[in-house]
C-alpha cells in the first residue's frame, strides 16, 4: 500500500521552502510561549497543562494538520497535475494512504515534537504533562491529516474550510460549547491525554473508549472515502 515514489513527491511538496516555512513557525511561537511564562512564573504543572492545551493542542496540532493534510495532495488536483500520477499504474488506494503517511508524520514531527519540548520548558515534565499532550498530539495528528486529506481530495478550497475548521470549531466551539465538544478531535485526544496524567490536571468531555473509537472511525472512515473520491476523480478525468 505504501508507494515509495508517491511518499518522495508528497515529502518534496510539503517541506518546500515557502510551506515549511510556515511549518516552522508556529512551533517556534510555542517553544517561545513556553520559555516566556517558564520565565515569569517558574515550573507550574496547571500553567504548563493550560498552555500545552490552549495554544499546542487547541490551535498549532490542527492548523498543522490542515497544512499537511491539505498540501499532501489538494495543489495536485488544483493544477491538474494530478492527472500524470493517476496515470501511472499505481493503485488509488495506495496513493491516499501513501500521501496520509506523509501528512501523518509531517504533522506529528512539527506538532508533537515541540509539544513536547515545551512541556520539558515549562515544567520539565511534571506529573506527565509533557508526555500526556505529546501522545494527544500523536493521535490528533493521524486524525486531522486524514480530515484534511480527504478535503483537499472533495474540495478546491479545503485550506479555507480547514482554517476554518481549525480555528473557529476545534480552538472555539469545541472548547466552549458542550454540544460541540462531543464532535472535536481536541476534546478526543484530551482523553487519552486525561488517562496518561490522571490527576485532574487536564479533563475531556467526552470518555476514553468513545474516544479511541471516534479516532479511529473518523481516521478510516476518511481515508476510505478520500481514496474513493480519488477512484471517482480518475474515471471523471477517463471519461
Amino acid at each position: 500500500m505504501y508507494n515509495p515514489t508517491v511518499a518522495r513527491l508528497t515529502y518534496r511538496a510539503l517541506l518546500g521552502r515557502r510551506r515549511a516555512a510556515i511549518l516552522f513557525v508556529l512551533p517556534g511561537l510555542l517553544l517561545l510561549i513556553a520559555a516566556a511564562v517558564r520565565g515569569f512564573n517558574g515550573a507550574d504543572d496547571q500553567i504548563a497543562a493550560d498552555v500545552l492545551g490552549g495554544f499546542a493542542l487547541a490551535t498549532m496540532v490542527p492548523l498543522i494538520g490542515v497544512i499537511a493534510g491539505t498540501g499532501a495532495i489538494g495543489p495536485e488536483i488544483d493544477d491538474g497535475s494530478i492527472v500524470y500520477l493517476l496515470a501511472k499504474p499505481v493503485k488509488r488506494p495506495s496513493i491516499i494512504f501513501t500521501k496520509l503517511i506523509v501528512a501523518i508524520a509531517v504533522t506529528m514531527v512539527f506538532s508533537a515534537v515541540p509539544t513536547f519540548l515545551a512541556g520539558y520548558i515549562l515544567n520539565g515534565n511534571g506529573q506527565q504533562v509533557a508526555v500526556a499532550y505529546t501522545v494527544a498530539a500523536l493521535v490528533a495528528s493521524i486524525a486531522y491529516s486524514a480530515l484534511f486529506l480527504l478535503l483537499g481530495t472533495v474540495s478546491r478550497h479545503a485550506v479555507v474550510i480547514g482554517l476554518v475548521y481549525a480555528l473557529v470549531w476545534e480552538a472555539v466551539f469545541g472548547t466552549l460549547i458542550e454540544g460541540a465538544k462531543t464532535l472535536s478531535v481536541q476534546q478526543w485526544a484530551l482523553a487519552v491525554a486525561e488517562k496518561v496524567t490522571g490527576d485532574g490536571l487536564i479533563a475531556s468531555d467526552v470518555g476514553l473508549p468513545v474516544a479511541v473509537a471516534l479516532l479511529a472511525g473518523v481516521t478510516v472512515a476518511a481515508t476510505w472515502y478520500a481514496g474513493h473520491k480519488l477512484r471517482t476523480l480518475t474515471l471523471a478525468g477517463d471519461e
